[in-house]
């Protein structure tokens, strides 16, 4: 059993802490807010995540999961620290760091013996050395410590599988020995270990979340020529993964991604390439496609609809993807807002988001479920791909709305199916508009 401290109770630190604690150790998680220290203690979670209380619950009752707002407590005969605060995005798109600093000094401040602290959030290339050197200079006396780079590739809504089965751990430090041990930590995951330098392993998180991003962008801009050209994304993705050189992976075709990992890490990425005197010309398409996304759904129901002024549209889900609660970056959000730019009425209903999406949407009337959300709509919009909306009773939304309209921007439905239902149906790059000979 190890001794483990994680600084921050978020979603990374969390769920970090928690796996840690199942896999054997004894950890403690400590967070500067109180209240949310307090509602842990008690069994209640911050964040949605399926399978996430279950495990807290039951590693507290069998003594290996602590929550503290002291660092003096949570460092006490750590043999680890990880740092999983947040990095929120800065003025200019960059990673803001205070939070990392802070967490930093207060190690610094409070560490009475040798260390190895692992730096879990999402940080810039270079974080690591700065993060030494901010203990080193904090220190109140030389106390020997490492500094481990441990990017983690955590899914919201699947988080926990991520963790106990990675893909890969990737590990960096400039001290062999320090790496070493981190790597021990994680044998009983049984997951190949990568260990490289510090600003290399820090820079496979930002190139690994820019791909995948990419990838999504890419097949979004294919379905946009879809839709001229009256071909099928769907089916055009299906065949492309078949080639063992693409796969099937993030080739779904929609309203565009969101949350607080890609957008936040794409603008990271484009501002150190910039600031360091490169041009990346591709990343900023990426972002631009994912923007154009959002609006492509106005476009589609001007184009059956016409003016918005006074319609009621609802919105179906209101988080950035299933099995969360997280409204960060929510295609949700920048369409709704749209939609009030131009007068429409706008609902929405998520099975898990509804408090969240109150304070972040307070213009927009929530629904209780997906029927009445559709009571009395001129058109509904698929913005989470929720599995209950695949199996709504169709006939009864439709005979519900004031008109049949959905556009699906998750491609959840199939075209045929919802025209000989009685929709008016858009789907995204679905090749509905076939030009004219």
């Amino acid at each position: 059993m190890k001794v483990i401290c994680v600084i921050g109770a978020g979603y990374v630190g969390l769920v970090t802490g928690t796996c840690f604690a199942d896999l054997g150790n004894r950890v403690t998680c400590v967070d500067i807010d109180e209240e949310k220290i307090e509602k842990l203690r008690a069994g209640i979670m911050p964040i949605y995540e399926p399978g996430l209380e279950e495990m807290v619950r039951r590693n507290q009752a069998a003594g290996r999961l602590h929550f503290t707002t002291s660092y003096a407590e949570g460092l006490k005969d750590a043999e680890f620290v990880f740092i999983a605060v947040g990095t929120p995005e800065g003025v200019d798109g960059e990673a803001d760091l205070r939070y990392v600093r802070m967490a930093a000094e207060s190690i610094a401040q409070h560490m009475d013996h040798p260390l190895i602290i692992v730096n879990k959030s999402t940080v810039p290339v270079g974080t690591g050395d700065w993060v030494a050197d901010i203990v080193r200079r904090h220190q109140p006396k030389p106390i020997p410590f490492s500094v481990v780079s441990n990017p983690e590739f955590l899914r919201e809504g699947s988080a926990i599988q991520d963790f106990l089965n990675p893909d890969r751990v990737v590990l960096g430090s400039l001290d062999p020995e320090a790496a070493e041990r981190v790597a021990q930590l994680h044998l009983p995951l049984r997951a190949p270990i990568i260990v490289t330098d510090l600003r290399t392993a820090e820079m496979i998180k930002y190139a690994s979340n820019a791909f995948l991003a990419t990838r999504i962008s890419f097949i979004n801009e294919i379905a946009s020529i879809c839709e001229r050209l009256g071909a099928d994304v769907k089916e055009v993705a299906i065949g492309m993964g078949y080639d063992r050189r693409i796969g099937h992976a993030f080739l779904d075709a929609g309203i565009g991604w969101g949350g607080s990992c890609f957008p936040k890490d794409v603008k990271a990425l484009e501002h150190m390439a910039l600031i360091h005197g490169a041009h990346p010309a591709l990343l900023r398409a990426v972002m631009e496609i994912n923007r154009d996304q959002r609006r492509v759904v106005i476009l589609k129901l001007r184009e059956i609809l016409g003016s918005l002024r006074d319609v009621t549209v609802g919105l179906l889900g209101l988080a950035f993807k299933p099995n969360t609660d997280d409204m960060r970056e929510a295609p949700s959000v920048e369409i709704a807002h749209l939609l009030l730019s131009e007068g429409a009425n706008v609902r929405g209903y998520d099975p898990i988001a509804m408090e969240k999406a109150a304070r972040v949407l307070p213009e927009v009337e929530l629904a209780p479920d997906p029927y009445a959300l559709a009571e009395g709509c001129d058109a509904l919009v698929v913005c989470t791909e929720w599995n209950e909306f695949k199996h709504l009773d169709l006939a009864r939304i439709r005979d519900l709305m004031r008109r049949p309209v959905l556009i699906d921007g998750r491609n959840i439905y199939e075209p045929d199916e919802m025209r000989r239902l009685g929709f008016e149906y858009r789907g995204i790059g679905r090749g509905y508009s076939v030009p004219e000979e």
